[in-house]
């Protein structure tokens, strides 16, 4: 099995654990689980109960969206097209930085997160799906080149 097919399903499989958090148990501490916001867990309102309820299902449902067709792309993509799924997946998952990275830093710092420096934790976990896109693409460009 080749570089690139190993990361999309390494990445098929624990986002998929993600992904079932956030519709079962969203609430919970673990993986994707929104637990770590203290709003989530004490709405002011049910307006925001519901409203953040429907942005966890939704983030879900996208979620499930990537999952599926980068199966698809698993399955019956040609090396070429998991090769262009790779340069999206880094792409993709390397906008967290731009926009959500901050933002929960903040969160974190005003006390909003528990447990306090998950920020930081969450960072580095993104940073690890990169770095293991990042060593698929290079590993299976060095085996192209050195194979032809």
């Amino acid at each position: 099995m080749d570089f690139l097919s190993i990361a999309m399903i390494l990445f098929i499989i624990m986002e998929s654990a993600n992904v079932a958090i956030l519709y079962f148990w969203p609430g919970s501490r673990l993986g994707n689980g929104v637990g770590v916001f203290n709003a989530f867990s004490n709405p002011e309102s049910e307006e925001q109960r519901l409203f953040a309820s429907y942005l966890v299902n939704w983030v879900a449902g996208v979620k499930l969206i990537f999952l599926f067709l980068l199966a698809v792309i698993l399955v019956i993509g040609t090396e070429q097209v998991k090769l262009w799924a790779v340069v999206a997946m880094i792409l993709s998952i390397a906008t967290y930085f731009w926009r959500l990275h901050p933002t929960i830093q903040k969160l974190d710092a005003m006390g909003c997160i528990t447990p306090k420096g998950y920020s930081k934790a969450l960072g580095w976990m993104i940073t690890r799906f990169l770095i293991m896109f990042t060593l698929a693409l290079i590993g299976h460009i060095l085996t192209e080149v050195m194979g032809a």
